[in-house]
């Protein structure tokens, strides 16, 4: 067998190993709570409807908003400064979309209180 084809087959295999396992376990879980009856709302504990899709959209809003501004801070530190372009602009488009991700926790964490 070639060694180029093992590397996607163990990644695939490992990916389906946890999650055959996550789902199988949780099952288990569920089947041995309803075994000693309890009431089924604890499965729906956390979950909110319809909020969910505002959150990836919150949150990915802000990400993109903070990688571009990565770039423009990035740009604008290559043209007026003598740092080297090839550290600049990664370190402010991570820096950028780690400060994006955190508005946008705490924004996240804002509109669900409301």
């Amino acid at each position: 067998m070639d060694e180029e084809i093992l590397i996607p087959l163990s990644l695939f295999a490992a990916i389906f190993g946890i999650v055959y396992l996550y789902f199988s376990t949780r099952n288990k879980e569920r089947l041995a709570l309803i075994e000693k009856g309890a009431d089924a709302s604890i499965f729906n504990i956390g979950k909110r409807r319809g909020s969910s899709w505002k959150v990836v959209v919150l949150n990915l809003a802000f990400l993109l908003m903070g990688i571009g501004l990565g770039v423009f801070i990035g740009n604008i530190l290559d043209t007026y400064t003598g740092l080297d372009d090839e550290a600049v602009y990664p370190s402010m488009i991570f820096l950028m979309a780690g400060v994006g991700l955190y508005v946008g926790y705490t924004q996240t964490k804002k509109a669900l209180e409301e």
